[in-house]
């Protein structure tokens, strides 16, 4: 492996504590009930280090910086966690942001754990530098468009906006769709109003739409204008990225947030471990705790088992990768070289399709498994 060469602080800390930089979106434009959930889970994982004598007697300590789902304020951020002398960095939502996170510790030689973010290319090239915990997009997006095609859907509608991230997911299902029988037929969410996507819908006889934009908007305002339109009383909404995951879904959008699919990356049913650490943040977030959560709690799970077995040695720490084999709270993680994927990839983690129920929208129905 090309180790680049270090800033003089690189490897040391203050001499007490072993640093990872931690990565969350926390105020807007990022998504911030997902960033509390990601940190939830990171700051129980280093409590729970530190309590069982952290890192061969030195306490674990997370140094947190807000991303605000910004690229460049995340690679700002990267070359001061690096200053700062952290041994690893941790986390991120947003895959774009997380992108450019991971360009500059390739850079750096900085060992960055992924733990929410799912675009394939995370790098532009193979990097020994990045591990991800997160299921690559191209594997959960065919999952869900599996599940598309076995409730009798092929003509599907997807409201986009422009970004990597969601012309990728556009891409996916296109591709994975077509030889299939289906259809995809994408609206430029640039240049229509939410209301004027019922009249697309309607024009293209779609039998779904899959929402590929922001939340909680415009997002939030398509499933309004969509639910009140008596012509598409029909047709089923689905949110492939995750946006009824949370809370603040179901504040928004009351009974017109149920019955919209979206994939969820848990288990059917959890370990004892991960019942535990369930309880915990549930705990702490005093609310049910969605699987970015848990990506949080696995990413210092990993990272604390490394640094243990490897000392606070960026090098040695990328290097150990491949040797990993961690009981996470959604299995065992091992990280492997994936065909398409540029990182060190654990493949895979559960994947489900799931909604909440139209009876009792505060409660997940699982609707697929892949």
């Amino acid at each position: 492996m090309n180790t680049p060469p270090s800033p003089p602080a690189a490897e040391r800390t203050d001499g007490t504590t072993v640093r990872i930089g931690a990565l969350v979106p926390l105020t807007r434009p990022g998504w911030v009930e997902a960033g509390q959930h990601l940190l939830a889970g990171l700051e129980l994982a280093v409590r729970e280090v530190n309590d069982a004598s952290g890192i061969v007697g030195r306490p674990l300590e997370l140094v947190v910086r807000d991303t605000a789902a910004d690229p460049q304020r995340a690679a700002a951020a990267v070359d001061e966690l690096a200053r700062l002398g952290v041994a690893a960095l941790a986390g991120e939502y947003h895959s774009v942001v997380a992108r450019a996170a991971a360009a500059r510790a390739d850079a750096l030689g900085l060992p960055f754990l992924c733990s929410s973010a799912v675009l394939d290319a995370l790098t532009e090239e193979p990097t020994e530098w990045v591990a991800r915990l997160a299921p690559a997009q191209s594997h959960g997006w065919r999952i869900y468009a599996d599940f598309l095609l076995s409730t009798g859907h092929s003509r599907i509608a997807v409201a986009a906006e422009p970004s990597v991230y969601w012309a990728s997911g556009a891409r996916i299902l296109r591709d994975y769709l077509a030889p299939r029988g289906g259809t995809v037929i994408e609206l430029d969410m640039r240049t229509l109003a939410p209301t004027a996507v019922c009249d697309e819908l309607v024009d293209h006889r779609v039998t779904a739409l899959l929402l590929l934009v922001g939340h909680p908007e415009p997002a939030v305002s398509i499933v309004k204008s969509v639910r009140r339109d008596q012509r598409l009383a029909e047709i089923m909404i689905g949110a492939p990225a995750g946006q009824p995951e949370f809370a603040e879904w179901a504040t928004l959008l009351g009974d017109d947030s149920a019955a919209i699919p979206f994939l969820r990356y848990l288990p059917e049913r959890l370990s004892p471990l991960g019942a535990r650490v369930e309880t915990a943040l549930r705990e702490r977030l005093a609310a049910a705790p969605s699987f970015v959560a848990f990506e949080g709690y696995d990413t210092v799970a990993v990272l604390a088992d490394v640094l243990r077995s490897q000392g606070a040695d960026r090098a040695r720490t990328a290097e150990s990768w491949p040797r990993v084999a961690v009981e996470g709270t959604r299995g065992q993680i091992q990280f492997s070289r994936t065909p398409g994927i540029s990182v060190w990839q654990w493949a895979w983690t559960p994947v489900q399709v799931v909604d909440r129920d139209p009876a009792q929208p505060d409660r997940f129905r699982i609707l697929h498994a892949g």
